[in-house]
């Protein structure tokens, strides 16, 4: 196509150089009578001009003729050569014109319809026909974007939530509906990954381009280059425009619906309280609408603290986004991991009715005929066995089809796969393939977790122990006090038990130091820490520190029993196994003033092929008893400390836990109320047992599941456990390796054996 050079704008020789480093094509007629008066070069071919000249002489033009050589001074060619660069610049940086609107009738069919919005301008995204649960989610986030309110959403896995809900995040910005939007991601790598999928929607889809020239010209004019943000103009304005890794702001266009948008993103345990952006018109603004995409994870989900601080930090922290006196709108697409993690309660209309939950299934209704599902999951196993794919398995449904669905109901009847012949056998693949992962990921119940074929306790079951009794409050029965403390770089987590002589046992007090001042914190976000106790100590002397204001404020204290005695803690333990603290906590122990009550300890993994605490050779002075030993004091600690097998005292305290209300042996905790013991409870379900067989017995393995962080108060109750057995505590039938009790010997029976 020719071009007119005399009709050219700056814009335009900016785009045709972006379009090619040699030039463009111009008719000939125009092209010498311009020839002479521009004084650019042609190329052999005779119909080539270099643009970059015509674009020196094209400012000229427009800034008028340059002084004669010999007329002009230094100041006046240094402007000359200012203003001609600058208006060089100034073109180049200038977007030009915007394009057309496209399609103005599609446009405005999807200004106020979601559902219209995504089949209009993202065919590839949702190629499928959409479900009934599709179009009640999808009415749901029109309801929150156009008219506020929350609404959490559970769906099946890769049923398109996170898709629906970075769309509604384009659709609520693009027709001006929110100017300042959060996407919160269950940690900031995750939301950075939806920040670039809008990213790329807004750089390539030809659809939004065509419709929203004023967002997306703009965009594309930066090539990629987040460099040409700052510089970028629109008719000799900046245009405002923000392409960081962690937010993006739309170009300010007058006219623009969408003009200043903001889109920003945060981990939800990140930084997001004071969200708010200053606009170029001076008005400060604080978002309208959050997008939280499966703010837990695996990890977090089986962690009730965790889970309880991302539902404190969603209620607070994030629907306080908006502002003093301000709504905020919320969407969550989520994913029940567990049972009752922070997805499961928050789906719950009963505890937040609020967020509006609403939790979808990929099968409503499972099909009658069980017994040919089960043949054709042998069918299945031996076509994947024998030919690696379903061709066998594919071709039994089909021809027992109509019996096989009967009784069944399916959500999605379009989502199947290519060697699949309807959803419901994909539905049935899924579940063969992994149950538990089938009624997590895509019926969003998880199954119940399974605790081990030893029924080991949960952590509802733990924390429901109570016995009634107020926090510090001694039962009547007990005549043992014990204390551990448990000792690590940032915190000191302390239990003390009361034990009756035949180890029934109550826990009466728990806690931190220094106290955290909430119920739910783990020691990696601890805060205060020991090294704030003591300010300028190091590591050793903060523990040091920490050690003597606990055990100086505990093993002073007296406690009251229910008959009205009080009695002091009479043996406290204190771990020596914890990184380099082993010497400052003999050091602590041999000069406190409670000297008498302490023991450094250190717990011992005695596993299946180790060498059992009974049959070490007893030596003299040593003192040995159920799986523990105080060996005789040697070398330059000159302090005593106590041994114990911690595979068997774990074991010991599950059992205890195990034992009903009632019978003797039961361990019980403080208190009416469960919710106050579930960090507690946590911290006891840390680790699990595997039963291990060697040197010709069996015995427990305990090991910390992946996904646990903090088991320091299993310790502590597991600690206070040996204490009891030192001081003379013996569970009925565990008395041939309790430790033997001294026999009282009379001076006149002294005296006379003396005499013989």
């Amino acid at each position: 196509m020719a071009i007119d050079p005399s009709k050219l704008k700056p814009s335009d020789v900016t785009r045709l150089l972006n379009s090619t480093s040699l030039g463009t094509v111009i008719d000939d007629r125009q092209l010498y009578r311009h020839r002479q008066r521009a004084g650019f070069r042609i190329s052999p071919d005779g119909r080539t001009i270099n643009l970059f000249k015509y674009l020196a002489w094209l400012v000229d033009e427009r800034h008028g003729p340059q002084p004669e050589q010999g007329t002009r001074d230094y100041e006046a060619m240094k402007e000359a050569a200012r203003a001609r660069n600058a208006a060089l610049s100034a073109a180049g940086r200038d977007i030009g014109d915007l394009p057309e609107v496209v399609d103005p009738e599609r446009r405005a069919r999807c200004r106020t319809s979601f559902r219209g919005f995504c089949d209009a301008y993202f065919p590839q995204t949702f190629h499928l026909e959409w479900s009934p649960d599709h179009l009640r989610v999808i009415g749901k986030i029109e309801q929150a974007v156009l008219h506020g309110g929350l609404f959490a959403m559970a769906m099946p896995r890769g049923s398109g939530k996170s898709s629906l809900a970075e769309c509604a995040c384009l659709w609520a910005m693009l027709y001006g509906h929110r100017y300042f939007v959060t996407l919160i991601g269950s940690d900031e790598g995750h939301a950075l990954g939806m920040l670039d999928s809008i990213k790329t929607e807004l750089e390539s889809n030809d659809l939004l381009l065509e419709d929203f020239p004023a967002v997306c010209y703009p965009i594309h004019s930066l090539e990629g280059i987040a460099n040409r943000c700052s510089g970028q103009l629109y008719k000799g304005n900046r245009t405002q425009i923000g392409w960081t890794a962690n937010e993006i702001v739309l170009p300010t266009i007058a006219g623009s619906e969408a003009s200043g948008a903001i889109i920003r993103v945060a981990g939800i345990t990140g930084r997001i309280r004071g969200m708010k952006f200053k606009r170029p018109d001076g008005q400060t603004v604080r978002p309208s609408l959050v997008i939280l995409d499966d703010p837990q994870t695996d990890e977090s989900a089986r962690s009730l603290s965790q889970c309880a601080n991302r539902e404190r930090i969603l209620a607070g922290a994030v629907l306080g986004l908006a502002g003093p006196g301000k709504k905020i709108s919320g969407i969550m697409p989520c994913t029940v991991i567990r049972p009752g993690d922070m997805a499961d309660r928050i789906l719950d209309r009963e505890k937040h009715p609020e967020w509006n939950g609403e939790r979808t299934k990929m099968v409503y209704a499972f099909p009658s005929a069980e017994k040919l599902w089960e043949k054709y999951a042998e069918v299945r196993a031996e076509s994947l066995r024998q030919h690696g794919d379903l061709s066998e398995a594919t071709a039994f449904y089909l021809a027992r089809r109509e019996e096989m669905d009967e009784g069944a109901d399916v959500a999605w009847a379009a989502r199947f796969n290519h060697d699949e012949a309807s959803a419901l056998q994909h539905a049935m693949n899924l579940r063969l393939q992994d149950e538990a992962a089938f009624w997590a990921e895509y019926q969003n119940e998880p199954l119940p977790e399974n605790v081990g074929d030893d029924e080991q306790l949960t952590v509802d079951e733990i924390a429901r122990k109570l016995n009634g009794h107020r926090r510090g409050e001694i039962p009547i029965g007990c005549n043992h006090l014990t204390m551990f403390v448990d000792v690590q770089g940032k915190l000191l987590f302390w239990a003390v038990c009361a034990w009756e002589s035949d180890f029934t046992g109550y826990l009466v007090d728990y806690g931190a130091f220094p106290d955290q001042g909430r119920r739910y914190f783990t020691l990696r976000d601890a805060t205060p820490t020991l090294l704030e106790v003591k300010r300028g100590a190091g590591l050793e002397g903060s523990i040091y520190a920490g050690l003597e204001a606990l055990t100086g404020k505990l093993l002073a204290k007296e406690w009251q029993r229910d008959d009205g005695a009080m009695i002091k803690i009479g043996r406290c333990l204190v771990d020596a196994n914890w990184g380099t603290s082993t010497d400052v906590v003999y050091q602590f122990c041999r000069q406190s003033p409670h000297a008498a009550v302490l023991f450094p300890s250190h717990g011992r993994y005695v596993g299946a092929s180790s060498t059992p605490f009974a049959e070490y050779k007893k030596k003299q002075g040593d003192r040995v008893g159920l799986n523990w030993r105080i060996p005789n004091v040697r070398g330059k600690r000159a302090i005593r400390h106590v041994l114990f097998d911690t595979n068997y005292w774990k074991s010991f305290i599950h059992a205890r836990l195990t034992v009903p209300m009632g019978d003797r042996g039961c361990l019980s905790l403080y208190g009416r109320d469960p919710v106050a013991h579930q960090l507690f409870a946590e911290h006891l379900t840390a680790e699990y047992r595997v039963k291990t067989e060697g040197r010709g017995r069996v015995v427990d393995e305990w090991k910390l599941r992946p996904e646990a962080h903090d088991n320091h108060w299993f310790d502590g109750i597991v600690g206070c456990a040996v204490a009891a057995s030192l001081e003379g505590a013996v569970l009925p039938g565990t008395q041939e390796g309790a430790a033997p009790r001294r026999e009282r010997i009379k001076l006149s029976d002294l005296r006379r054996q003396t005499r013989r």
